[in-house]
């Protein structure tokens, strides 16, 4: 019985990682001073994604999400438009192995 417990338990843990993913985003462009962090959060929160977002030295948006696929899909995807005001030039996503370490979506300073 306990063999067969810990077999479920490990297919769920399994399954989980499986339709979880981890992804790094630079977002370039207009994107400081037009509240992206602070839209980014809110969109992340609203699909449920973790990680965080801060603006970095050289004027791009950097952010780091993990969550269901198709939601960190979707996260990218509101990335390449933005709030109202920013202009995105360019948007680049590097795919890694989800890792779980996030409690919420918060911004960096």
């Amino acid at each position: 019985m306990i063999c067969q417990q810990l077999a479920v338990n490990l297919k769920l843990k399994t399954e989980i990682f499986i339709m979880n993913t981890r992804v790094h985003i630079i977002v370039s462009g207009i994107v400081q001073g037009v509240f992206f962090r602070a839209n980014s959060r809110n969109q992340a929160q609203m699909l449920g994604v973790k990680g965080w977002v801060r603006n970095t030295h050289d004027g791009t948006v950097e952010i780091t999400a993990e969550g269901d696929k198709e939601k960190v899909e979707r996260l990218i995807t509101w990335c390449h438009k933005g709030p109202p005001g920013a202009v995105v030039n360019d948007v680049v996503a590097k795919w890694d192995d989800y890792k779980g370490e996030f409690k919420d979506f918060s911004v960096r300073y």
